[in-house]
């Protein structure tokens, strides 16, 4: 049976409508999403929205998930900065399951050298020369690395995930239950 549960991980200064948004639209095509605060069981968005009973990072099995979520914003220095998350990135790399990071998230792959020759996209910004193939799409799958453009990309990105994780007739029909029509 398929794994349907993919795990997020948040810290102060988190993208609220990237973590939010994200959960939302997983949450409704029958993920488990478990969300995990880097320090302690809640953490403040950089617009002052708390989220509150989060599980504790160091409580984290990664071999209980599918996919790794990192919502950006400025929580992602934070992330980088912390040696159990860089870790956690790699055991998901290593078992070939999906990593998904969106806007500031993805310079954390591109750091440790996960976007080398691989097709991606980040906040335009904050693209470096990570030696891999900036995309200026909303939402970039390459293999098991999905990765999102900004806040804006939020819906194409979490159903990207979607699809990836539950299949494309689950995003399909998610989808259609919340009139998302692109353009």
């Amino acid at each position: 049976m398929m794994n349907l549960k993919v795990c997020m991980i948040v810290t102060d200064g988190f993208e609220e409508i990237e973590a939010v948004g994200t959960y939302a639209i997983l949450r409704r095509g029958g993920l488990t999403v478990d969300v995990y605060a880097l320090n302690g069981a809640q953490a403040t968005g950089r617009f002052g929205l708390t989220c509150a009973q989060l599980k504790p990072f160091d409580t984290l099995d990664a071999a209980q998930y599918a996919a790794l979520i990192l919502p950006g914003g400025p929580q992602y220095k934070a992330l980088e900065a912390h040696p159990g998350v860089q870790q956690l990135i790699k055991t998901f790399m290593q078992a070939d399951k999906y990593v998904c990071a969106i806007c500031a998230g993805p310079t954390l792959l591109g750091h440790a050298g996960y976007l080398k020759g691989r097709n991606y996209t980040c906040f335009t910004a904050m693209d470096e020369d990570f030696g891999g193939h900036y995309q200026p799409d909303y939402a970039v799958q390459d293999g098991r690395i999905i990765t999102g453009k900004s806040a804006a990309a939020v819906i194409e990105f979490a159903f990207l995930i979607l699809q990836a994780v539950a299949g494309k007739e689950t995003a399909d029909k998610t989808k259609k239950d919340i009139y998302y029509q692109p353009r």
